[in-house]
């Protein structure tokens, strides 16, 4: 274990961008801790933590300067990895009423390096890594995207309103799927870094900064960070036998009640890190002399997504949430052997309704009791 103090983590960003890595971080923006490009550690929101609650979100001042001393925000790196709207083929007219094809918009392929990666996210990658490119079909926009990340991971010093990782077992300590991982220490007034490496090129990278190696005690903070946080979850949720509990109520009134709350607006699908719907649009320009198809992103909450022919499936607000929550909690374990929730709490925060997907489950759970 090493520990990088101030400097150091600058240099870190500056290795990354010298090996030709575009850096994309946590930045403050519109009252919201998003994901942006950054150039250095100055953009990075110092001093900000955030209030998270169901349908609650701020940020506030922290008594320090930690740089990643907050939860998660409304965006995860999947938009990166799966991006919200992809345009597939562009078509234009021709005199002769033919139509030629159009070059459409060119993705950026730099490398990127994820700066601020927390293990909820990483676990969120991983899913999204099996369902890309885990099957007989691979994904080839995917797999050229996700084949040109590092990523440096943050274990969390600070458990948001609404997490729950812990119940997950997906935080907050990262495990796996990082190049470098970072334990930011803030405490008597300094701030440094522990430091580890999680793959050969980030051994590398770590080798050629100005890093000592950390003693006992700056080890044992480091503990102490993740432990504080492990004990402060914001939410909990029992996982034991979940699949089964949801398959058993498909009928509860439960469902009803939630209906009655729920606005299907999709908000939660749509910061979830781990919801991969899409559907393809077609568009054509006023004229119609050029039309374009976009892959973007879907939700089981519009009532054309179960659409068959005769009308959709799941017409009612009832049957939407019904079909996401046990998706997400239960059938997802029979599709790809896992659950689709890590606990990051971003559906709880981010629902105009204040809907808690713990709330919902505790109480079908304690009615079969």
């Amino acid at each position: 274990m090493r520990l990088l103090e101030q400097p150091a983590l600058d240099r870190l960003l500056e290795e990354l961008v010298e090996r030709g890595f575009r850096l994309v971080g946590p930045t403050v923006s519109d009252g919201a801790i998003v994901y942006d490009e950054i150039r250095s550690a100055a953009d990075l929101p110092a001093g900000w933590t955030d209030e998270q609650d169901a349908g609650t979100y701020r940020l506030k001042r922290r008594d320090d300067d930690a740089l990643f001393g907050y939860a998660v925000g409304p965006q995860s790196w999947k938009r990166l990895l799966h991006p919200p709207s992809v345009t597939l083929f562009r078509a234009r007219r021709n005199g002769e009423a033919e139509l030629d094809m159009v070059d459409g918009p060119e993705e950026d392929d730099r490398p990127v390096a994820f700066v601020g990666v927390r293990s909820c996210d990483l676990h969120a990658i991983a899913k999204l890594d099996r369902i890309f490119l885990g099957g007989r079909y691979v994904n080839p926009a995917y797999e050229a995207r996700r084949g040109r990340v590092f990523v440096v991971a943050v274990n969390c010093g600070v458990a948001g309103g609404t997490c729950f990782c812990v119940s997950m077992g997906t935080g907050p300590r990262a495990t796996f799927g990082y190049d470098l991982v970072l334990t930011e220490l803030v405490e008597d007034g300094r701030r440094g870094y522990l430091a580890d490496a999680g793959s050969d090129r980030g051994a590398e990278v770590l080798a050629g900064l100005a890093a000592r190696e950390a003693t006992a005690e700056e080890e044992a903070e480091g503990e102490r960070v993740v432990e504080r946080t492990a004990a402060s979850m914001g939410r909990r949720l029992d996982t034991a036998g979940l699949p089964e509990l949801l398959a058993r109520n498909r009928d509860h009134p439960r469902w009803d009640d939630v209906a009655e709350r729920c606005l299907t607006c999709g908000n939660c699908t749509m910061v979830c890190p781990t919801c991969f719907c899409t559907t393809v649009e077609d568009v054509t320009d006023l004229t119609g002399g050029e039309a374009e198809r976009r892959q973007v992103w879907d939700s089981c909450f519009t009532l054309d997504f179960s659409h068959l022919h005769g009308g959709g499936v799941r017409t009612s607000g009832k049957a939407r949430y019904r079909q996401w929550l046990t998706h997400k909690l239960g059938t997802w374990h029979a599709q790809f052997g896992e659950s689709g929730c890590v606990g990051c709490g971003r559906c709880i925060t981010w629902c105009p309704a204040a809907i808690d997907i713990t709330e919902e489950a505790t109480a079908l759970r304690e009615d079969a009791r």
